[in-house]
C-alpha cells in the first residue's frame, strides 16, 4: 500500500486530499508545511501527524510518495529532496519557479529510481484527450495554426492574500506562471515542437500592487512550419472561458469546455467536458484526480511518468524567453 505525505496544506493542496482520498490501497502518513497554523489543522482534519521539517518527515516517515503543492519557489527543492531518497513525487505547476532550478529538477528526476509528475491536469480533460487524439490521428490533414486565450480577473486582495504570487522570487513570474501556464501547455503540446517564441509581458490592471506580469501576448513557431498565437490578461471584468482554436486542412477545433469540431464539409461534432464538483477553484479544471489516479497506477512501471519534468520544461522556457524579450535589464531576477 503505498503510504503518501503531503507537502505545503496551502489553498490547492485541498484538491490534493480529496484525490489521495478517492484512491483506493493508498494512505496518508503524514502532512509538513511552515506555517504552524495550517500544518495544524491538516494534522487534526486528516488525522496524521504534522512536520514543519521536511528532512525530518522524508527521513522518519519514508512515505512512498510526496505531494507538492507549496509555492513556486519552494517546487524543486522539496522534490529534488524526495527523489535523492527514491521517493516518487507528484508536484504542483510550474515544474520550478526559474528555469536553472527547472533543469536542476529534470536532472534528478533522470538520475533517480523514483517517479515524478507535473500536474498539467487539463491534459486529463476529457474534451482535450479527444482533441489531442483526433488532431494526432491526421484525419483532419496538416495543421495550419491555432490560437488560445485566457482573459480572467484578479484584483488586489487576490495578491495580497498571498503576497508570493506577486513577486519574482516568489511566484516566478506571474499570470505566465500561475494562471496561463495551463492554456499555453496544451496549445505547445497539440500545436508540436516550439521553434522559436515572440512575445511581450506587461502590467496593465495591477501595477500598484503586483511586481510581475498581469498581461502577456505570444507568437509561437512550431517545428512543422505553422504558427499559433496567445494572449492572456488578468485585467478582463470577469473570468471568461479560456479557449483553444486549432486549424486544420479539413476541419476547425474549437475548445471552449466542451470541444467542437467544425468539419470542412459542413458536420459539426461536439464532445462535452466533464463536471466534477470539487473543494477547489472552478478555474483549476476538473482532472487533478484523474491526473493523480493514473500517477498512482502507473507506480512500479518502467519508464518515466508522461508529464515528467523534462516535458514540463517545454513551457517553461517558453515563458522564461517571453520574460527574457520583456524584462531585458532585470535577466538575473525572471530567468
Amino acid at each position: 500500500m503505498p503510504r503518501i505525505a503531503v507537502i505545503g496544506a496551502g489553498d490547492v493542496a485541498t484538491v490534493h486530499f480529496e484525490a489521495i482520498s478517492a484512491i483506493d490501497g493508498v494512505a496518508l502518513v503524514a502532512v509538513c508545511d511552515t506555517d504552524p497554523g495550517r500544518l495544524a489543522t491538516a494534522a487534526a482534519t486528516y488525522g496524521v501527524p504534522g512536520y514543519s521539517d521536511l528532512a525530518a518527515m522524508l527521513d522518519q516517515v519514508r512515505p512512498d510518495v510526496v505531494h507538492v503543492c507549496t509555492p513556486h519557489n519552494q517546487h524543486a527543492d522539496p522534490a529534488i529532496a524526495a527523489l535523492e531518497r527514491g521517493i516518487n513525487v507528484i508536484s504542483e505547476k510550474p515544474l520550478a519557479s526559474t528555469l536553472a532550478d527547472g533543469e536542476r529538477l529534470a536532472a534528478a528526476a533522470a538520475a533517480s529510481t523514483a517517479r515524478i509528475g507535473i500536474c498539467f491536469q487539463n491534459r486529463y480533460n476529457q474534451a482535450v484527450q479527444a482533441m489531442a487524439e483526433r488532431l494526432a490521428s491526421g484525419e483532419f490533414g496538416a495543421l495550419q495554426g491555432g490560437s488560445g486565450t485566457v482573459m480572467w480577473f484578479r484584483d488586489a486582495a487576490y495578491y495580497q492574500n498571498r503576497p508570493w504570487r506577486g513577486s519574482w522570487s516568489g511566484g516566478g513570474g506571474g499570470l505566465l506562471m500561475n494562471q496561463a501556464i495551463h492554456t499555453l501547455d496544451l496549445l505547445q503540446w497539440m500545436m508540436g515542437g516550439v521553434t522559436a517564441v515572440s512575445g511581450h509581458a506587461a502590467t496593465h490592471a495591477l501595477g500598484e500592487t503586483i511586481d510581475v506580469e498581469d498581461t502577456a501576448e505570444l507568437v509561437l513557431s512550431h517545428g512543422n512550419g505553422v504558427r499559433s498565437v496567445f494572449y492572456a490578461t488578468l485585467a478582463n471584468s470577469v473570468n471568461a472561458p479560456v479557449t483553444v482554436d486549432i486549424v486544420a486542412e479539413k476541419a476547425t477545433l474549437h475548445l471552449r469546455g466542451d470541444l467542437t469540431i467544425t468539419h470542412d464539409d459542413g458536420r459539426v461534432e461536439v464532445v462535452e467536458e466533464r463536471r466534477a464538483a470539487s473543494g477547489g477553484r472552478d478555474y483549476w479544471g476538473v482532472s487533478h484526480q484523474l491526473l493523480i489516479a493514473d500517477f498512482y497506477a502507473q507506480l512500479g512501471q518502467d519508464g518515466p511518468f508522461w508529464i515528467d519534468p523534462a516535458e514540463a520544461l517545454k513551457t517553461l522556457r517558453i515563458i522564461k524567453n517571453v520574460y527574457a524579450q520583456s524584462y531585458p535589464d532585470k535577466l538575473a531576477e525572471v530567468s
